[in-house]
């Protein structure tokens, strides 16, 4: 093997697929494919124009530089731990028949599988959206009719929280952080000799969010859910896609929110600055899961571009610990490092 193999990265989204080629850890090529799809579709209605455009991509990079291994996004799969695995057939039918729900991300082991295939190569994810490392305390939820489920920006948190080890001198083994990854959907989570102990459910817990309202007032939710003016589809939409600013201010889009707020929008200023209040006050509760030792606390995801909602955060969450911010893309190369790894022997492959 190489000492820089080359490895295709594939990360489906629900309107785009980003795909990339690295070398080693140095990235060679990335781009991001828009799919036409029609509002409502099943992602896996529009798999094959996908796989189409994926494989015209990679197929002119194969000329330059022909695949070693094929990396997917791994999605809602059944419970694993985190860690890269090699695809198998197991894997492939529970993305299929979306067994913790339905997600683009489902399509990422596919798509590389078919793709792994035609070059004779093998295929891994890393890191899936399922990725489990609760302890039995943090599984109750209050009922034992429903457990809390370990749903999460996986990928993103254990990349960051290794980069945040690193930024203090520590193996991410050794470390304890905590990481807030703060996009359209946000997760907080304490990790622990590298593994994500605890994190809230991204769409139905924790602080608001552009667009999602987190966890809210259980006794006024039950009785807006049997009020007779929305159907149950209209309510988990309400939850997840019309929630958080979007409810409050008409727009999840935090340039124009921002844009208002400079004008003298008060309502949009008290809006952000709550949602600011929650995401520190999920992460307070989470230094409570790591006993009050927490080496570090990384922020990251697209609301980390504010300067405003991380004044905000830090302003009220420094005192824990030191607070790093670490902008831009981590999930691509977060999918190279994994299978790199697995590569050039420094991990074994995990089977799923």
């Amino acid at each position: 093997m190489s000492p820089n193999p080359a490895i295709y990265v594939i990360n489906p989204g629900s309107t785009s697929t980003k795909l990339a080629v690295f070398a080693g850890d140095r990235l060679v090529h990335v781009t991001s494919i828009k799919h036409r799809i029609h509002k409502g579709t099943s992602p896996w209605e529009s798999y094959a124009a996908r796989y189409r455009a994926v494989k015209r991509f990679f197929d002119k990079a194969s000329h330059e530089r022909p695949p070693d291994a094929i990396v997917g996004r791994g999605g809602l799969l059944k419970p694993v731990r985190g860690g890269t695995y090699a695809v198998n057939q197991a894997m492939l039918d529970d993305a299929r028949r979306n067994l913790q729900g339905e997600h683009a991300s489902n399509l990422g082991c596919v798509l590389a599988n078919d793709l792994a295939r035609e070059f004779g190569v093998p295929a891994y994810v890393v890191d899936p959206i399922s990725t489990d490392e609760f302890e039995p305390v943090a599984r109750l939820s209050g009922h034992p009719l429903i457990e809390r489920r370990a749903l999460s920006h996986a990928l993103s948190i254990h990349a960051v929280a290794r980069a945040g080890a690193r930024r203090i001198g520590k193996e991410l083994k050794s470390a304890r952080v905590i990481v807030a990854h703060l996009g359209g959907g946000i997760s907080i989570a304490p990790v622990r000799k590298g593994r994500i102990i605890d994190v809230n459910d991204a769409s139905s817990a924790g602080p608001f969010s552009p667009d999602r309202t987190g966890g809210l007032p259980l006794q006024p939710f039950i009785t807006l859910c049997f009020s007779g003016k929305y159907s149950e589809s209209e309510v988990r939409k309400i939850v997840m896609g019309k929630g958080g600013l979007k409810a409050y201010l008409g727009t999840p889009d935090l340039e124009e929110i921002e844009t208002r707020i400079a004008n003298g929008d008060k309502q949009a200023l008290l809006v952000v600055h709550a949602m600011c209040y929650q995401i520190a006050k999920e992460i307070g509760a989470m230094a409570t899961v790591l006993e009050g030792k927490v080496d570090c606390i990384t922020l990251t995801g697209g609301m980390v571009n504010s300067k405003r909602i991380v004044r905000h955060i830090r302003q009220r969450v420094r005192w824990i610990a030191p607070v790093f911010v670490f902008k831009g893309e981590h999930e691509m190369r977060a999918l190279a490092a994994g299978a790199f790894r697995v590569l050039t022997g420094k991990e074994r492959a995990r089977i799923y």
